[in-house]
């Protein structure tokens, strides 16, 4: 395949540059242009990355050679900008969360749908080697049919390091809309649709102070919950059990398994592209390391490029509107299900996501 979709990067902060070489070994993109509210660090960042052109915003979304707009701004603008990019008639892939509110999510893929163009959204992760190797193992009945799982992502908060961490602690931010996606994201493509969630939430720390620079001393209202216990029903009869917190100094907990009528399976963390996979068999004593089937060697923009594949070939792209939509939903729903104290149904579904075929060479998604 030999025609390149051109990309447009919008907000070059913290995660710009995973992307900026997570893209590099996939020769179906190119990124042509970025563009910052501070243009002075989408300088930088074009200089440091190989960039070759910086742009304002509004400048970029006229750009008739830019096919895809990738939009990692902070959350609390990713609906204005997703709506923007899709108004001028460009493909977006965003940073999760798709959108802070349901509203704004279902607004952005219904522009999409009338504008003729597609939306994609992070996290990519569950197409690294570790996850894949996982959802390998599943399809072939490894552990059997799967019942349960777990997951757990627990930690004290991004203060202590983030240059500038407010926005974790406001609407759009959290443990749930910040970390949930790579969670819920790797379930849904492991185990298949959520049908409903229940949840108790809490604030721990009403007040949070940076610890890192250049905001150092700098404190933090808290504007939403930091601590969540709760539960999850699949759509296939499977039930989940979640954790997620920026209110622990430490644990031993696991990051995700998932339990079938066969066997357990140890799931790596679903915020990398690596990891080790065990397996235990019913009736064994030990857990088995399994040798991953798909590369690990890839980075955040793999989930660009299979939507490059897919605007190509016509096919459907794996890290989708949809999915990150019902992730939403589940994270929505997760925060009013701790306040009223009772599970709720959710009002979205997907189709779970393909696999990635086995023995691709690095850069190349489809055979």
């Amino acid at each position: 395949m030999e025609r390149k979709i051109k990309v447009g990067v919008v907000g070059c902060g913290a995660i710009c540059g995973q992307y900026f070489n997570g893209l590099k070994p996939f020769g179906i993109v190119e990124v042509v242009a970025c563009a910052d509210i501070d243009r002075g660090r989408a300088e930088e960042k074009a200089a440091e990355f190989g960039v070759p052109r910086v742009c304002a915003v509004d400048e970029l979304l006229r750009d008739p050679d830019v096919k895809i707009v990738i939009n990692l701004t902070i959350p609390a603008a990713h609906a204005e900008i997703n709506l923007a990019a899709i108004n001028a008639g460009k493909h977006v892939y965003c940073e999760k969360p798709l959108a802070a509110t349901r509203d704004d999510g279902s607004k952005t893929l219904e522009a999409a749908k009338a504008k003729g163009v597609r939306v994609g959204c992070a996290p990519d992760t569950f197409l690294g080697g570790g996850l894949q190797t996982c959802r390998k193992l599943i399809h072939e009945g490894a552990i059997g049919e799967p019942i349960a799982a777990t997951a757990f992502m627990a930690s004290h908060g991004p203060e202590a390091w983030h240059a500038n961490p407010e926005f974790f602690f406001k609407p759009g931010g959290g443990p749930m809309h910040d970390m949930g996606p790579y969670y819920l994201t790797a379930l849904v493509n492991l185990i298949g649709p959520m049908k409903s969630v229940a949840a108790s939430t809490r604030i721990t720390f009403p007040e949070r102070v940076i610890r890192s620079q250049p905001f150092f001393g700098k404190k933090i209202k808290v504007e939403v919950p930091t601590h969540y216990s709760g539960a999850i029903d699949f759509a296939n009869g499977a039930v989940g059990t979640m954790l997620f917190s920026f209110d622990v100094w430490g644990h031993h907990l696991p990051r995700i398994e998932i339990y079938g009528t066969e066997g357990s399976l140890s799931v790596p963390d679903p915020n990398r592209f690596d990891g080790a996979v065990r397996l235990r068999k019913a009736h064994e004593r030990e857990w088995t390391e399994i040798p991953l089937t798909h590369s690990a060697d890839v980075g955040r923009g793999i989930g660009v490029a299979d939507m490059a594949y897919g605007i190509v070939s016509g096919r459907p792209h794996r890290a989708s509107g949809e999915l990150a939509y019902h992730v939403l939903d589940a994270m929505c729903s997760f925060n009013e299900a701790g306040k009223a104290r009772r599970h709720i149904d959710l009002t979205s579904t997907c189709e779970r996501p393909k696999p990635l075929p086995v023995g691709l060479p690095v850069g190349q998604l489809d055979p």
